[in-house]
């Protein structure tokens, strides 16, 4: 099944539109990658557009942490989900998205980066544990 993510559908004022021309390689999409709290990090290298690849994490241990104050940045065990603001349900599944309150050893932590599309999980420490 492909995920496609073309606008030749869509019309402002919600009537009928015929589709002009066929689906392109180009508007193809993926399934979102679902970053999970693990023990160890999985990878996978994506050859996206124009013959660029982009790193997905599927499983991350360790987050860097900025600790706001202090000018330095740390390297933290995540030890769980506190809150997810894109689903709820993510934060009961493990799932990091942008914007999620990690719970890691040295405090809580709010991530900054998109895990599935950059490959790294980077955050800003809220509160010290």
């Amino acid at each position: 099944m492909s995920y496609y993510q073309g606008n030749d559908l869509k019309k402002p004022s919600g009537g009928k539109k015929r589709r002009h021309r066929k689906k392109r390689k180009y508007e193809l999409g993926r399934p979102p990658t679902e970053t999970r709290v693990s023990d160890r990090d999985v990878r996978k290298i994506v050859r996206v557009c124009g013959g660029n690849i982009k790193i997905r994490i599927r499983a991350v241990a360790y987050a860097n942490i900025v600790v706001p104050g202090e000018n330095k940045a740390v390297k933290a065990k995540i030890l769980g989900v506190v809150e997810s603001p894109a689903n709820p349900e993510y934060a009961r599944r493990g799932i990091i998205t942008k914007g999620s309150l990690i719970r890691t050893d040295i405090g809580i932590a709010k991530v900054t980066s998109r895990p599935g599309q950059d490959g790294v999980v980077n955050a800003i420490l809220i509160r010290k544990e």
